[in-house]
């Protein structure tokens, strides 16, 4: 998957997205998120690179453009998995809260993270 989620929105939709977050860098080697923690952030990465990884073992790197962190929001579950930046990140950073208004606001920002969860996990 090497989409960006800001592919299925239109100008005006990616740019309300961008504005509710709040901008980070984040170092390499930092932890953003963690197996098993509970799910109250996300992150699109505007650059950079992270591991994804299960029970320790890498099973996905992502880039920009991505969103980590959402699937365990909108599935309302524990995190399955630890993000590791593999380089420094610029990252939009959001709430469960943030992201849920942005959800209910935008359709194509819910239809985007339901097919970012499909992809990656197998479930909507």
């Amino acid at each position: 998957m090497t989409s960006s989620i800001f592919d299925a929105l239109s100008p005006a939709e990616s740019a309300r997205v961008r504005a509710v977050g709040t901008h980070l860098t984040l170092p390499a080697g930092w932890s953003p998120i963690g197996e098993r923690t509970p799910a109250d952030k996300a992150y699109i990465l505007t650059s950079g690179e992270v591991s994804v990884r299960r029970s320790g073992t890498e099973i996905a790197q992502l880039g920009p453009g991505q969103i980590i962190g959402e699937a365990a929001i909108v599935n309302r579950t524990l995190r399955s998995a630890t993000v590791v930046a593999l380089t420094p990140l610029e990252a939009i950073h959001f709430t469960s809260d943030q992201l849920e208004l942005l959800v209910a606001e935008i359709p194509a920002f819910a239809d985007a993270l339901a097919r970012a969860s499909v992809e990656r996990h197998g479930e909507a």
